[in-house]
């Protein structure tokens, strides 16, 4: 089940994005996994407090520091190399949301997706507002639940190296590795499910 979260809503708060998963598997009784790619990774955490877990996977996602804004949190080293570049063709709003053109976005998240996905991959993107990224993370410990998270080989926006050491660091697991984009779930669909659906770890 794949949940639209708030982010073109200006006033949308963490705690807006973290209800919006809650909602959208209130028809499930059992635990869920919970899978938070890039940006989501500053909402997964939350569920485990709202409702049954079994597991989260984070995907090329970040991951912040408990306490801090997430964009306090985020140094020079997170971004991939070119990264500077790539973000400067976003498309900036007055109100200082931003959303990605079609070959900005090609090039940042996509550059390894056949072509008979682009079009709907690029015409699923939405206006994103910065707000949650402002906030203090709310919790003080990442969550006491199995989790894993799928670094990508040849990500541009997160570096890859960074992904696997604050997945070590935050989270105390070793990080899976994918080759290829931020985008693993067009580029490489069946390897990213395996992964998914994959038992967690004794200590993941």
């Amino acid at each position: 089940m794949a949940v639209d979260l708030p982010g073109e809503d200006p006033d949308a708060t963490l705690d807006d994005y973290a209800q919006a998963v809650v909602d959208e598997a209130a028809g499930f009784d059992e635990p869920v996994i919970v899978v938070g790619h890039s940006l989501g990774g500053l909402t997964i955490p939350l569920i485990p407090s709202r409702r049954p877990v079994a597991g989260l996977v984070f995907v090329a996602a970040i991951l912040p520091e408990c306490g801090q804004p997430a964009g306090q949190s985020l140094g020079p080293e997170a971004f991939s190399a070119g990264f500077d570049e790539l973000a400067v063709t976003q498309m900036a709003e007055e109100n200082g949301a931003s959303r990605w053109g079609r070959e900005a976005a090609i090039a940042a998240f996509y550059h390894d997706v056949p072509e008979d996905r682009l079009d709907d991959a690029i015409a699923a993107l939405r206006l994103q507002q910065w707000g949650p990224t402002r906030e203090p993370w709310p919790l003080e410990a990442y969550p006491d639940v199995p989790m894993r998270y799928v670094a990508c080989a040849d990500d541009r926006i997160l570096d890859p190296t960074w992904q696997v050491r604050v997945a070590r660091e935050r989270l105390g697991i070793e990080a899976d590795v994918l080759a290829g984009s931020h985008s693993p779930m067009l580029a490489r669909p069946a390897e990213l499910a395996d992964l998914l659906v994959a038992p967690f770890s004794p200590t993941g």
